[in-house]
């Protein structure tokens, strides 16, 4: 059985002025329903402010809960912050954090929205409001939930706001792989970066992710995983700059959740980018990747039930 968080919440409609696929988190929801009995269903509660504050600046909150975001603000983050969007954007971290209580009780989980990883501490940016990651690994490490927490990002584009947010943190580190070229303009300083030429395939994406993923790993001796598996670095993404197939991105999957089990570490996966004009193709790869997953947790003893 796979563990997946999802709420009615994250279906909002689109607010006005947004490319952003808003219908994606709503037809991941029901190709996965589509798996009856195989899916194990939770639902989140809102964030509370105070763990939003330990990751945001204080007014930066205010500002998104109330709905009153800054033009701005909201030009750097892709659309308006309106009631709706504040809402989902308070439950989002949420769910990634109960994916990664359950990663924890059951070796895999994942929160069907999440991995908005460009928010920073006073501003969204790149259709991320509240740093769901940052928030959950703060979390972890401030309940003792886990003394080590690695997030691993594997979004097409670097994982700046979750470098910003967590840097000076000795007991969480950050791994970004991602096209060098790709936004963010301007990088930040993860743990371990790894910064992809255009075009690259998925034996070099995979021989890149292997090498320096694994001394990582096997330094820090993380408690817990989470996993921005972004679907962007599909050679078709309209948002990306790499050439992954389908096949490379289950291969992509199968040797992060194999690392990660070699290892005894649990792992949180969310969904991260996806980009295109067919929204359904692009929630398909999310679900690919979450049921990928879990079938590789669910293959270990004790883990997956």
């Amino acid at each position: 059985m796979i563990h997946v968080v999802h709420h009615p919440a994250y279906v909002t409609p689109a607010p006005a002025r947004s490319t952003y696929r808003w219908n994606k988190n709503g037809l991941i929801r029901d190709l996965l329903l589509a798996h009856g009995d195989r899916i194990a269903w939770h639902e989140p509660e809102t964030t509370p402010r105070v763990w939003l504050e330990a990751v945001h600046d204080e007014d930066y909150v205010a500002e998104v809960l109330e709905a009153r975001v800054p033009r701005e603000k909201e030009r750097r983050i892709g659309f308006p912050v309106t009631p709706l969007v504040a809402a989902r954007a308070a439950i989002v971290p949420n769910g990634t954090w109960v994916a990664a209580c359950l990663a924890l009780e059951h070796g895999f989980a994942a929160n069907t929205a999440g991995g908005s990883h460009h928010a920073l501490a006073t501003t969204g940016a790149g259709y991320c409001v509240f740093n769901d990651l940052a928030v959950a690994a703060v979390r972890m490490v401030e309940e003792g939930r886990a003394d080590r927490v690695l997030v691993v990002d594997c979004d097409v584009h670097q994982g700046d706001g979750t470098a910003a947010l967590l840097a000076g943190r000795p007991e969480i580190a950050t791994y970004s792989i991602h096209a060098a070229k790709n936004f963010p303009v301007r990088k930040a300083c993860s743990t371990i970066d790894v910064a992809l030429p255009d075009g690259v395939d998925d034996d070099g994406y995979l021989d890149a992710l292997d090498s320096t993923l694994v001394p990582l790993l096997d330094e820090m001796r993380p408690d817990l995983i989470l996993y921005q598996a972004g679907v962007d670095p599909f050679v078709d993404d309209r948002l990306g700059r790499l050439s992954l197939t389908l096949e490379g991105l289950e291969r992509r999957e199968r040797l992060v959740a194999g690392l990660a089990i070699a290892r005894g570490v649990p792992l949180a996966s969310t969904v991260g980018g996806g980009y295109g004009d067919d929204a359904l193709a692009i929630a398909e790869r999310h679900v690919a990747a979450i049921l990928t997953l879990g079938e590789a947790f669910g293959t270990q003893d004790g883990a997956g039930a």
